[in-house]
């Protein structure tokens, strides 16, 4: 997936992925009070998505209803790994050590490591 979603249009996304299948107005409205976007703008970014192929559009009428043709955790795993290859050199571990210098590790956070890692083991 080569998909390129700037920070605006994750935004976008991010309200899709919680409630796909909404009209620009909903979406606007989804966003008001975390973003100053008029609708001109919700539209613009939706248009962007749409014509990159992460957005899937159906008529409902004489709006569009959006709904994403990416799956959130797909696109997590592909930033994710651009992430660790970029700044990494493709290692998970001194990413987990940066996280934990950088943010503190919570005892939750520790325990699903060591679930993850007892897995990843097997």
């Amino acid at each position: 997936m080569s998909l390129q979603i700037t920070p605006a249009e994750l935004e976008i996304m991010k309200v899709l992925w919680k409630r796909p299948g909404i009209g620009a107005s909903e979406i606007v409205d989804a966003l008001d009070g975390e973003q100053d976007w008029s609708p001109r703008t919700v539209k613009t970014l939706l248009s962007r998505l749409v014509e990159k192929g992460a957005l899937e559009t159906q008529a409902d009428g004489r709006r569009y209803l959006y709904r994403p043709a990416v799956a959130k955790r797909d696109y997590q795993k592909k930033e994710a790994g651009q992430l660790i290859d970029k700044l990494f050199g493709g290692r998970a571990a001194p990413l987990v050590a940066q996280l934990a210098d950088a943010r503190g590790l919570s005892e939750d956070d520790i325990e699903e490591l060591e679930a993850l890692l007892g897995r990843l083991k097997q």
